[in-house]
C-alpha cells in the first residue's frame, strides 16, 4: 500500500463507556475521519459477549447476536444495537473508508447450561506434562442462545465442540489450571510458546471438529452478507492452527468475489514466528508488527540512551513491509491492560512519524492516541494524553509528500531521519528528522535544488532552504521530531 498510503484507525480502547453510543459515534464521525486522511476503521467486536454491554467483546458468547436479542443481560451489545452497527459500517462506507470487523473465533465464554466430562488438568504455564489424573469435571459447554433460539443458526453448541477449558462450574473462582477434554488433544500448528499454546481461555473451540469448521464457514459467509464489511482483523491467531484461517479466509474470500483485507494478531516479539506464521498461511493476511511496537516501548523507557539506528531492525516493517501493519499501541497493550507495553507519551510522536511518513507498512493509529483517554481500573486512574494534532499533520503529509524514492539517514545513534522524493502525481518532497536525545541536524539529500522547506509541526519556524545539489541542513528538536515540506 506504499503508493496508495492508506491509514487505518482502530476506533475504540478497551475502556470505552458501556453505554452502546460507539457505533453512533462512528455514524457522527465518519466524514470528519476520512477528511482527516483516514482510509479505514479497524471496530471492535459487534456480537454479544459474556456479560452483555459491559463485556469488550472479546469474551464471545453469540456470534449471530450484533445487538439484536436480549442475552446476557442486554440487548445492544456495549457499542450499540445491531441497526446501528450496520448503519455505523455504512456511513463509514458512504464517507469513502473501508471497515475492518474484529473477528474472535478462538473460544466462547458464558454457556448456559452445566455439561460433566472428563478432563486431564495442566499447568497454565505447561501444556506438555498433566499435573493430575483424568477426573470428572462440570463445565458451562452447553450453548443454547434462547433469545436467539434458532433465528440466523439452529446450531447448539455442547462440550465436544471444545477441547479445553480453564473454569469449572463444581468450583467456580479457580481459573489456574487448564482442563483438556476427554478425547481431545491440543492443537498442532499453534504457537510453542508455554510448550503449546493452543489454549487460550474459556471454551476452546475445537478446529478439528467438522461441525465447528462448517458453522464458523457459514457465520462468516453470514456476516459478510449481513454487513458487507471490507475485512477483518483476526483475534489471537497464534492459539488456532494456521491451517484454518488459511481455509476459513479463502471460503469467505470466495463467497465474498471481492478482495478482502486481512490483518491477523499473531502477539509475539519473535519474528521467526511471525515469518512463520505468514508462510503457512500461504501470506493471506497481514500481521500486526508486534516486535516493532516493542522497540517503541524500549525507546520510550531508555531516557535518550536507545540505539535509533536500531529501531526498525528485525521487524516485519523492516522485513516484510507488505504485510506489516504498523502501530505505537492498542487495547492490550495500554494501561492496565492484559499484554500492558506503553509507549511512553513524549515518544508517541517520534512513533507515529515512523509509521505514518515511511513507505513500508500498513499504519494504524490507535483511538487513545488521536483522542486521549482517561480511565480508572485497579486501583489506578489513567489519563492518556490526544496527540490529535501531531497525528492530523502526519496525516497530512502521508496524504500529499509521503510519495516515491526513500532515501534513510539512520546513521547516529541518536538522531536519525528519512527523506521522500515524491513522484509525478505528487512532486513536492519531504524531509524528517527526529531525535530521542537533544536534537540537533543532519544534512539529507531531497533532490530539489534551492528550495524552501518548513517545518510542518512548527516546531521550528525558520525555513530551510536547500542548495544547488539538492541537499539541505534539516533540525529538530530535542525529544523531537520535525517534517520538513517543500513549499
Amino acid at each position: 500500500m506504499s503508493e496508495v498510503n492508506g491509514t487505518m484507525m482502530q476506533y475504540f480502547h478497551w475502556y470505552l463507556p458501556s453505554d452502546g453510543s460507539l457505533w453512533e459515534e462512528v455514524k457522527d464521525k465518519a466524514q470528519e475521519l476520512q477528511q482527516a486522511g483516514f482510509t479505514a476503521l479497524w471496530l471492535p467486536p459487534a456480537y454479544k459477549g459474556i456479560g452483555g454491554q459491559y463485556n469488550v467483546g472479546y469474551g464471545v458468547y453469540d456470534l449471530f447476536d450484533l445487538g439484536e436479542f436480549d442475552q446476557h443481560g442486554s440487548k445492544p451489545t456495549k457499542y450499540g444495537t445491531r441497526e446501528q452497527f450496520l448503519s455505523a459500517v455504512k456511513a463509514a462506507q458512504n464517507a469513502g473508508m473501508q471497515v475492518y470487523a474484529d473477528v474472535v473465533l478462538n473460544h466462547k465464554d458464558g454457556g448456559d447450561n452445566r455439561e460433566t466430562v472428563w478432563a486431564l488438568p495442566f499447568n497454565r504455564d505447561n501444556r506438555t506434562h498433566p499435573i493430575g489424573d483424568w477426573q470428572q469435571i462440570e463445565i458451562y459447554s452447553n450453548f443454547t442462545f434462547p433469545g436467539r433460539g434458532d433465528k440466523y443458526s439452529s446450531m447448539k453448541w455442547h462440550w465436544w465442540h471444545f477441547d479445553a477449558v480453564n473454569h469449572r462450574a463444581d468450583r467456580p473462582g479457580d481459573n489456574s489450571i487448564v482442563y483438556l477434554l476427554e478425547g481431545k488433544s491440543f492443537s498442532e500448528f499453534v504457537d510453542l510458546e508455554k510448550g503449546n499454546y493452543a489454549f487460550l481461555m474459556a471454551c476452546d473451540l475445537d478446529m478439528e471438529q467438522e461441525q465447528v469448521r462448517c458453522e464458523l464457514k457459514y457465520w462468516g459467509e453470514w456476516f459478510l452478507d449481513t454487513t458487507g464489511v471490507d475485512g477483518f482483523r483476526l483475534d489471537a491467531v497464534k492459539h488456532i492452527p494456521a491451517w484454518f484461517y488459511k481455509d476459513w479466509l479463502a471460503d469467505v474470500r470466495h463467497h465474498a468475489k471481492r478482495d478482502l483485507f486481512c490483518v491477523g494478531e499473531y502477539w509475539s516479539t519473535n519474528l521467526e514466528a511471525l515469518h512463520w506464521y505468514i508462510d503457512a498461511t500461504g501470506g493471506q493476511t497481514s500481521l500486526v508488527d508486534v516486535p516493532l511496537q516493542n522497540h517503541f516501548h524500549q525507546a520510550s523507557r531508555s531516557g535518550g540512551h536507545y540505539d535509533m539506528r536500531r529501531i526498525l531492525d528485525g521487524t516485519l516493517m523492516q522485513q516484510q513491509p507488505t504485510l506489516a501493519v504498523t502501530f505505537v499501541e492498542n487495547h492490550d497493550t495500554q494501561p492496565l491492560q492484559s499484554l500492558e507495553n506503553v509507549v511512553e507519551s513524549w515518544f508517541k510522536p517520534l512513533a507515529y512519524a515512523l509509521i505514518l511518513l515511511r513507505r513500508e507498512g500498513y499504519p494504524c493509529v490507535f483511538y487513545a492516541d488521536y483522542y486521549g483517554a482517561h480511565y480508572s481500573d485497579k486501583g489506578y486512574e489513567i489519563w492518556l494524553d490526544s496527540h490529535r494534532w501531531l497525528i492530523d499533520k502526519f496525516l497530512h503529509a502521508r496524504q500529499h509528500y509521503a510519495y516515491g524514492e526513500q532515501y534513510d539517514y539512520f546513521d547516529h545513534w541518536d538522531i536519525i531521519g528519512w527523506t521522500r522524493l515524491g513522484n509525478e502525481v505528487h512532486p513536492k518532497a519531504m524531509a524528517v528528522l527526529m531525535s530521542d536525545g537533544s536534537g540537533g541536524s543532519k544534512w539529507m539529500e531531497v533532490g530539489k535544488r534551492n528550495a524552501t522547506f518548513h517545518d510542518l509541526t512548527e516546531h521550528i519556524h525558520e525555513p530551510v532552504q536547500t542548495n544547488a545539489d539538492g541537499w539541505g541542513e534539516f533540525r529538530c528538536k530535542g525529544g523531537s521530531v520535525s517534517v520538513w515540506i517543500e513549499e
